[in-house]
């Protein structure tokens, strides 16, 4: 018995050499779309068309890389088994100027535009930020009530960032900030201790509006 194998494709049914490689270029650029649109700012903060922002995935970028920054650093000073101390970033470029000031006043002078207070469960975060234009000028100050934080002092503007200063286990703040470009610019902080702390910021300056979460 002979046998006989099914019905062969037509040779026109076929796509062509041209069609595979129209449907290869139109994959290739979906992909370079969600890279840029999505998996960017959701996982690396770097938002260069603004979308990421938009839909909020930016945010969720930056999140991720200060969770990240703070786990890193964590693990380094276990591993140096060094105290908590304060540790400030270089500040240059040009770019930007931040002056950290010496008098620590116990209780929010009168004159302080905005005040801000948040307790912070032992892991919690927050994030507070500054609405200014570019060189404008804020004055701040900020205390912990019953423990230390951590925080970073930093500026955000589509898929533009920076960071001004960083401290780790540390107790208050103070000084002047100066906006490296307009937009959003301000602290995050972390409560790395075992019991509830509270936060308390005071501003005032050239900034139009105060971001709170």
């Amino acid at each position: 018995m002979k046998m006989h194998n099914g019905n062969k494709p037509n040779l026109d049914e076929l796509p062509t050499s041209a069609q595979l490689i129209k449907s290869t270029i139109a994959a290739a650029a979906a992909a370079i779309v969600i890279l840029i649109t999505v998996v960017l700012p959701s996982e690396y903060g770097i938002d260069p068309t603004g979308v990421g922002k938009a839909i909020g995935l930016a945010e969720m970028g930056e999140i991720k890389g200060q969770l990240a920054e703070e786990a890193e650093a964590d693990r380094l000073q276990e591993l140096q088994n060094s105290g908590s101390s304060k540790q400030q970033s270089s500040l240059g470029g040009g770019l930007f100027s931040f002056f950290v000031g010496t008098a620590h006043a116990q209780t929010a002078e009168p004159e302080w535009t905005d005040q801000f207070s948040v307790t912070l469960t032992p892991g919690e975060g927050t994030e507070v930020k500054l609405v200014m234009e570019d060189g404008a000028v804020a004055e701040f100050r900020w205390v912990v009530e019953n423990g230390v934080v951590n925080f970073d002092l930093h500026g955000d503007v589509g898929g533009e960032n920076i960071s001004y200063e960083k401290g780790r286990a540390v107790a208050d703040d103070e000084g002047i900030l100066t906006a490296a470009f307009t937009g959003n610019h301000g602290w995050f902080w972390r409560n790395r201790g075992e019991q509830d702390v509270t936060v308390k910021l005071y501003v005032r300056g050239d900034y139009s509006e105060m971001k709170l979460p």
